[in-house]
This record gives C-alpha cells, structure tokens and sequence, in this order.
C-alpha cells in the first residue's frame, strides 16, 4: 500500500544509493532571473543545458510592476537580459517581460498546464511547493542543484516522510484555503511538518478550488514540509482541460493521472485533523507564519507565556512594535498589499473586489496580479475598476513586494497587510512590519485602516 507520495517517488528514482539518497528525474524545471549564477556554473565548464524542452524560463522575482519606463535598474535590466541571452543560447522556452502570458512562476506555470499531475517539478524557489495542487511532486532547490538539474536533468534527494493532514467540516464565511494553512502552521509550529512531504485530504480540501489548493501547497514550506500536495481528481482535470500545454490526448492521460491517489491502507508517519467549523479568518501578528491568531484574537503576553517562548514572543513584538493584551482589531496599518505566488489568481481579485467594490481605501496600497493573462481577466471583468476607484495601485505582473526585490516595498517601521507567504523581518523590505492574511481580509484592513474582521464587510455581497 503507498501514499500519493509514494507513488510520485517511486516513479522519478533513476538511482537509489545506500545512505538513503535517490537520483530523481526531473520533469519540469522552472528558471528565473535570479538563476543566473547557475548557467554561468554551466557555461565555465563549457556545458549544454540537458533537457532544454523540459526548462521554462520566466521573468518574475526582480522585474518591475510599473513597466511604462522601462527597467531603470542596471542590476535588474542585465539579470533579465542574460536570461534572455540563456534561453536564446541554450534553446529552452521563455515567458519574458514582453510575452503576454508572462506571469509569476508558480501561477503560470499551472495555469499554462506546463505542471500536470504526476510531474516531478523544481525550481529555484522555496514555494514551489505550490505545484503540489496539481498531484505534482514539486520543490525548491539551491543554486548548486539548479546548475546540476541543468546539466542532468536530475537531482539528488532523501526521501522525506509523509503526513497526512485532513480537513473535514464546513468553512464559515470569509474562510479560505489562507486561513486553512496559517490556522495548521500556528497550530503544528514552523517546524511542524519538517522532514515531511504533506497530502492534503478530507472533504473540505476536495471542497476546494483548484486556485485555493494552489494557495494551500504554497504554504506548506512554511510549515518545514518539503512539498505539499493533493490527490487529482475530477475538479482538477476539469481546470486542466484546454490549458495551453495540456496533453493532446487528455481524456487518456487523465485516466493515468486518477491513479494518483494514496491506497486505502497507505500508512503515513504522521496525520492531523481540523474542523472548519473551528477555524475564523486569521492574521499574522508576529515574524513567523506560525505566530498567527484568528482575527478575534489579542496580541500574546510574553510574561504569560512558556519560558521557552516567552523570550521569542517578547522580540516579535518589539520588531512588530505591538502591546501584549492589544485587541488584533487596534493594530492600525499604513498599507496593503495584494498578490506574490500564494494569492493573485483571478479567484483571490475576486474575492478582494467583493470586499471593496463601493468602498474607498483609507491607506495606500497595490494590487499585483500573477500573471498577465489573470491581469486581462481581471480587466475584462472590471475588478481594475474596483481597486482603483477605492484608491488602489493597478500594476502588471510580477513577485513585487512579495520580496521587496523590485523596488516595491515597505518603508522601515511601516505596516502592512499582505497577502503574501513570510512575514519574517525586513522580508518587505528594511524595516517592515507585514501582517500576513487572505487577500478579502487584506481588502478588510484597507477600507477600514487597522486589522479587520472581513466578514461584517462581507454580509449582503456574494
């Protein structure tokens, strides 16, 4: 009997090594222009990218979102243009700043259907994990294996263990696939899923769209999971069909990809469960994902806390510059943020424009879209036309202030409410203080000026 893990593994290893260690074949990789470091590794030692078919080169982490000038950094402008010159010298496909289906990685590529169920995808990216959705096996890797995944096609692994987490019941209002993964991580901890390749399961995750599962496998790293996943199912090969780079034949490759699922008697080293009914619209209060509380929540009291915490606690709070006891609701913030990887498909624009169609917002922000074709969807349906008549920046394509790479970001001690995946220290930028949330709650804080209940806001609206 094996799990869906199981089954991905088993179907990749090229060559197991006694110390537990397998050479895995790779089927899709993902390069960005940051992965320049790993193509000058190739061309020092005078070598052809291996698999130039099975590469995918896209323009996202340092691009720019406001594109009518140009890219005015040196440092960026030559990053993307030596991944031009790479994909132009070694023949693999780009998805560049001029290419109108150019877009965030982890949405373009399931949205293009360059990730099916059953790949073996990485990238040089920690969410990659994202891809899980689709019943991929999909991982971050370091710049050494991006050069080596290059050159081979291949990458070493340990096999991790497996854990199951299943979701049952039904959500309340205003909850989603984000309040879905910060509500497993505050409660497992940041190392919670470490050395674990995690399944989703259980009928509130079959319940999901395909978008929100996008979003629920983005966050698994942030657990310490090594890759999140969930079963294909008919919901699934249904979003699949028609995409772009979908098989010919999908009808039959469909019925391979239903074999994707974990065996009735399939044993894992570790499973949870969690009611939706338990579950509310959650914020990030510190500079881990893990230090999040439901909206109706109060800032914790070091001093009432473990000793072993209390010392964590009382440093999140001093950078976060909040009051042990202070109501969640009280924090005021001075921006918001909505897009990155986690939360930019047209599902999570949707959700933000129920929330401020009507409304203005009383602090600046922006909205970043995940792909330009999610942009020209988003435009088609007028959701541009909400955030910018509540006073919002409508910007392109890119992983923006995600990141803080790209010169979108957060001024040093100012607040904001993102969408995004980390709210580690300085991660918007020098400084910043970043409140993580669902994109609806991120509209919330926006019309309202502090750290909001979205589901008030919500009532009466579709």
């Amino acid at each position: 009997m094996r799990t869906l893990f199981d089954k991905l593994w088993d179907a990749h290893v090229v060559l197991a090594r006694p110390d537990g260690a397998a050479l895995l074949w790779v089927d899709r990789h993902y390069v960005h222009e940051g992965s320049h470091h790993a193509f000058a590794r190739l061309d020092e030692r005078r070598l052809p990218v291996a698999e130039p078919a099975l590469t995918i080169g896209v323009a996202d982490h340092y691009v720019p979102t406001r594109r009518a000038a140009g890219i005015t950094d040196p440092d960026i402008a030559r990053m993307v243009r030596t991944l031009e010159k790479n994909a132009r010298a070694h023949g693999f496909r780009l998805f560049g700043l001029d290419d109108p289906r150019q877009g965030i990685v982890h949405v373009l590529g399931p949205e293009q259907g360059l990730t099916l169920p059953g790949m073996l995808v990485v990238c040089g990216d920690s969410h990659t994990s994202t891809h899980g959705a689709l019943g991929a096996f999909g991982f971050g890797i370091g710049a050494t294996e991006v050069a080596h995944v290059l050159a081979t096609q291949t990458v070493w692994q340990k096999k991790p263990k497996r854990m199951r987490l299943d979701f049952h019941g039904a959500p309340g209002p205003g909850v989603g696939a984000k309040d879905m993964a910060l509500n497993w991580i505050a409660r497992l901890g940041a190392d919670g899923a470490r050395g674990h390749a995690v399944e989703y399961a259980g009928p509130a995750v079959a319940a999901l769209s395909v978008e929100a599962r996008l979003t629920l496998c983005n966050l698994s790293i942030e657990g310490g999971a090594r890759c999140g996943m969930v079963a294909p199912d008919q919901a699934l090969f249904d979003w699949l069909r028609g995409r772009p780079f979908a098989p010919v034949d999908f009808d039959r490759a469909a019925e391979d990809w239903a074999a994707l699922a974990t065996d009735p008697d399939a044993e894992f080293e570790s499973e949870e469960s969690f009611d939706m009914a338990e579950i509310a619209p959650i914020v990030t209060w510190g500079t881990s994902p893990e230090e999040a509380l439901p909206i109706t929540g109060t800032v914790p009291d070091p001093a009432k806390a473990p000793p072993e915490r209390a010392a964590r606690i009382a440093e999140a709070l001093d950078y976060m510059g909040l009051r042990p006891g202070q109501k969640l609701t009280e924090v005021r913030i001075d921006q918001v943020f909505i897009g990155s990887c986690t939360n930019a498909r047209i599902e999570d624009l949707r959700a933000a424009a129920a929330v401020l169609a009507g409304r203005r917002a009383k602090v600046p922000g922006m909205v970043a879209p995940g792909s330009m074709p999610v942009k020209a969807r988003a435009e088609a349906e007028g959701l541009d036309r909400i955030f910018t008549e509540a006073g919002l920046d409508w910007v392109a394509s890119g992983c923006s202030m995600c990141v803080g790479m790209n010169g979108d970001r957060v001024e040093p001690g100012k607040r904001c409410a993102s969408s995004t995946n980390r709210n580690f220290r300085g991660r918007q930028g020098p400084g910043a203080r970043t409140h993580l949330m669902s994109p609806a709650m991120v509209a919330a804080a926006a019309v309202t000026g502090h750290l909001a209940d979205v589901r008030p806001l919500l009532r009466g609206r579709a």
